[in-house]
């Protein structure tokens, strides 16, 4: 029985972030990444009890639906305890490292790219010993439109499950305080979504997507025992072909103000057959 305590980019053009998860004017770039990069925005619409069921969870915390999740949120993430346990607990998005001096960090490491990521400082402690799973109903991603006698413009997609009521994302977390601390000062837990090169359904939409992990991977990845990071592409294949669906949603998600599930409502885009 699980116990419901309380508490109630784009990698590849890394834009600047600003204090809400929004990118800073300085950020923007020729690709008009002013929208959310990869993987920047993701939908939370299950409930706890679908997370116990679903991962055998023995401890979880309680957290509300959101459609429109942007950097520097808490969110649910399930991982693997120093006891072999199951939990899953609200992290912060956005990844400080254990070393860091500061949380400043934290807005430019949103993501992981899988390709490397063993190696680089940010990283390769958390490939090791933290691994960890970011459940989602869905995501969207920003894909280049450019009308012949219009301005280019970035029109966003809701990426979804085709069978199953969420995706688990592949993730990496940290625990942090503050060099100096008090031995008694709680500890700040982070996360990051680690991504890959698209699949087919994804390449016309963007060049980089979350690695997602399919049930039968899911104790390999979370497995605290694991500390090889040769033994991790193998759990990175992703999912089987026909395991996704993309439709165009309306542009108002690109507000991080913007909430509710209409926001994943399916539009036609122009030009379309009705």
């Amino acid at each position: 029985m699980a116990v419901i305590f309380g508490i109630r980019r784009c990698a590849h053009h890394r834009p600047r972030w600003g204090t809400r998860g929004v990118p800073t004017k300085g950020g923007l770039h020729r690709h008009l990444c002013d929208d959310p990069p990869m993987c920047g925005r993701y939908v939370v619409a299950y409930d706890p009890e679908t997370l116990v069921s679903g991962f055998s969870l023995t401890r979880i915390q309680p957290f509300d639906r959101r459609w429109n999740i942007a950097p520097q949120s808490m969110v649910p993430v399930v991982y693997e305890t120093k006891h072999g346990e199951r939990v899953a607990e609200l992290m912060r998005w956005g990844l400080v490292p254990h070393w860091a001096k500061d949380q400043s960090m934290a807005a430019k490491l949103n993501n992981a790219r899988s390709e490397g990521m063993a190696e680089k400082p940010s990283f390769r402690q958390a490939v090791r010993r933290r691994r960890c799973l970011l459940p989602a109903s869905g995501f969207y991603e920003w894909q280049v439109v450019t009308p012949a006698s219009a301005k280019p413009y970035k029109q966003p997609w809701f990426i979804s499950p085709s069978a199953a009521p969420f995706f688990a994302m592949a993730g990496l977390f940290e625990a942090w305080r503050a060099p100096g601390s008090p031995e008694d000062t709680p500890w700040l837990l982070t996360c990051c979504v680690v991504t890959t090169a698209p699949n087919a359904l994804m390449a016309s939409i963007h060049d980089r997507m979350p690695v997602m992990v399919p049930p039968e991977r899911w104790a390999a990845w979370l497995a605290r025992d694991q500390q090889d990071p040769a033994a991790l592409p193998a759990l990175m294949q992703g999912l089987p072909d026909g395991a996704m669906q993309a439709w165009p949603v309306d542009r108002a998600v690109g507000r991080s103000s913007a909430e509710g599930e209409q926001l994943t409502a399916p539009i036609l885009l122009p030009g379309a057959a009705s």
